[in-house]
């Protein structure tokens, strides 16, 4: 599964306990009628793939959606979602979209002024 938006945060690596878990975040806010900010995050030597992107930026991020069950201690079942990035990379054009150059007036020759 892919989420394609501008990346509105990116947070610092951070460990959790003596094992070394790492985690990174990352917001996205997705350019779509009703713009979502969706946090995705990165672990262990994932989290190293956000060192070269930066807020503003167009990316693309292959996502898994990951689920898990909880029994707190007075026996209640409690059930939660993450969305785990695997893979960024910088946004490009729709195929087949030629790239748009910058036109200064007088510059194209059929433009003639009569």
């Amino acid at each position: 599964m892919e989420v394609q938006g501008k990346i509105k945060v990116v947070g610092e690596t951070q460990s959790f306990g003596d094992n070394g878990f790492r985690k990174r975040e990352v917001v996205l806010t997705t350019e779509e009628q009703y713009p979502q900010s969706i946090m995705i995050e990165f672990v262990q030597d994932k989290c190293d793939l956000l060192n070269s992107f930066q807020i503003g930026q167009d990316v693309k991020i292959g996502v898994n959606l990951r689920g898990r069950e909880w029994v707190n201690p007075q026996g209640e079942t409690k059930y939660f979602n993450s969305i785990q990035g695997w893979r960024i990379e910088a946004a490009t054009a729709p195929a087949g979209t030629p790239p748009v150059a910058p036109v200064s007036p007088g510059s194209d020759p059929d433009d003639l002024p009569f």
